[in-house]
């Protein structure tokens, strides 16, 4: 009775654990710095996911609204467009960089600056249609980590 017992808390904790691990794993995130008046700018980082998920945005209460942004090339012409939600493959990283997929910080209530972090909570949808969420501090500079 005991082993059982025992074989049920140890169980029971490794649960309690799997839920509380982070479904992404997040590196090298950033947010461009800004000049006085300019309202937009965006935040880059890779996303490994633990299991499937679904970018669906992000928020902070640094900028009024985020959205996921794409920049592509249309013939000779650099476009940037919207995108709904992005799709995350277990462990394979997705990079959110210049030029590509990114978040788009609009409205923003304040300069970012160099030096700075602002707070982002990033939101996904996992395979069961819940939607996690995950907090993240994202420093601000004027050029990506490491290309200084």
């Amino acid at each position: 009775m005991k082993t059982a017992f025992a074989s049920f808390l140890l169980a029971a904790a490794g649960a309690a654990f799997a839920q509380t691990a982070a479904p992404v794993a997040v590196h090298g995130a950033w947010a461009r710095s800004t000049v006085a008046g300019q309202d937009s700018t965006g935040a880059y980082m890779t996303l490994t996911a633990r299991e499937p998920l679904t970018l669906l945005g992000a928020d902070t209460p640094a900028a009024g609204i985020v959205e996921i942004h794409e920049m592509r090339m249309e013939g000779e012409v650099m476009k940037m467009r919207a995108a709904e939600t992005l799709p995350l493959a277990t462990g394979k990283p997705l990079q959110l960089a210049p030029g590509g997929f990114h978040l788009m910080l609009m409205d923003l209530k304040a300069p970012f600056q160099a030096g700075s972090s602002i707070p982002m909570t990033l939101r996904f949808r996992d395979a069961q249609g819940r939607e996690r969420k995950l907090p993240v501090d994202v420093p601000v500079t004027r050029m990506p980590p490491g290309k200084h």
